[in-house]
């Protein structure tokens, strides 16, 4: 397994960002957005510094972007992208962290499960020098017992698997510098877990706990198979351990056919008993054959991966851009 250490940071307080960008991935959330809307208006009245609101649009089906296009004609700070297609969560993330212009940056999800109030306390601890402030979650509410033991159950597999100090009961929600951000953005790997690449990222982290809201709108866009796709894909990104699992289980399966095998010679040598048993046949092959089908199984799963990295494809592809600075050409 990969592991990653980060060194002791020496932290530096800073003064408040000139520009905070807040980084809001939406998908079908029409029934969401006239709240958002109506509750950032109302934060961002407390807050004393300056903000731009990135909207993406995920490639929605309903509405979703005719409203965002609305909103950003009605208010010069919010800027919409809209991309051409659903290129997924991680993606429409990454479209808006690479389109975000702040010294921090605060990602967060469209369904205000996140409460707004806690981006004062982010805003405190990057000015005493953190780089990423993360959200972490004391409570769930509005969410089955099933869904609880699932979501427990992705991060002891993603601290197993991803990385060993990867907290847990967090999402995507966090406050990002401009330094960390830049750092994140040199990455172009397709398969993208955000949240592990900010900590491989190794600059100065630290938690702001709360309690998180059940959704004001909508439906979950993170079923249980989307959570499996989610985490399959994040521990073949970011982790060997499958391949060195895969290759265990071949020598254990070997070295249980070699004992068999020395068994057999020894039963053939001492009591000519030649004709082999047929359950034990069956077993042995359907172990040996489990084992070369799940090895070529899960080397098969790093081989596609490698073929889409190397196709070197954009992440997203951007069809509308709203209310962005013009781009000056060099």
């Amino acid at each position: 397994m990969l592991e990653f250490r980060t060194c002791r940071m020496i932290l530096e307080r800073r003064p408040p960002p000139e520009l905070l960008s807040l980084v809001i991935p939406c998908y079908n959330e029409e029934a969401v957005l006239p709240v958002l809307r109506q509750e950032l208006a109302a934060f961002l009245k407390k807050l004393t510094v300056k903000v731009e609101i990135v909207l993406v649009d995920d490639g929605s089906r309903d509405r979703t972007l005719e409203l965002l296009l609305q909103w950003c004609r009605e208010d010069p700070s919010v800027r919409v992208l809209g991309l051409a297609r659903n290129f997924g969560h991680q993606n429409a993330a990454t479209a808006g962290l690479d389109a975000a212009s702040g010294d921090a940056v605060i990602l967060i999800d469209a369904d205000l499960q996140d409460p707004l109030d806690v981006i004062p306390e982010m805003l405190a601890k990057y000015e005493e020098g953190y780089d990423v402030v993360y959200g972490q979650r004391l409570s769930r509410s509005g969410e089955s017992w099933f869904k609880l033991f699932t979501a427990s159950m992705f991060y002891k597999v993603m601290r197993t698997f991803v990385h060993p100090d990867l907290p847990a009961d967090t999402g995507d929600f966090r406050l990002i510098s401009r330094r960390c951000l830049d750092a994140v953005c040199s990455m172009h790997e397709m398969h993208r877990f955000l949240r592990g690449m900010i900590t491989w990222a190794g600059f100065a982290q630290t938690p702001v706990r709360y309690h998180r809201n059940a959704r004001v709108a909508g439906i979950s866009k993170y079923p249980l198979i989307k959570m499996i796709r989610f985490a399959w894909n994040a521990i073949i990104a970011f982790s060997p351990l499958p391949l060195r699992i895969s290759l265990a289980f071949g020598l254990i399966s070997s070295f249980i056919g070699g004992l068999y095998g020395c068994y057999a010679i020894f039963r053939a040598v001492v009591f000519h008993d030649t004709v082999p048993g047929w359950t034990t046949q069956i077993v042995l092959t359907s172990l040996l054959g489990g084992a070369v089908l799940i090895s070529n199984g899960i080397l098969g799963e790093y081989v596609s991966k490698i073929f889409e990295e190397c196709k070197g494809r954009p992440l997203y592809i951007v069809a509308t851009r709203t209310n962005f600075p013009a781009r000056v050409s060099s």
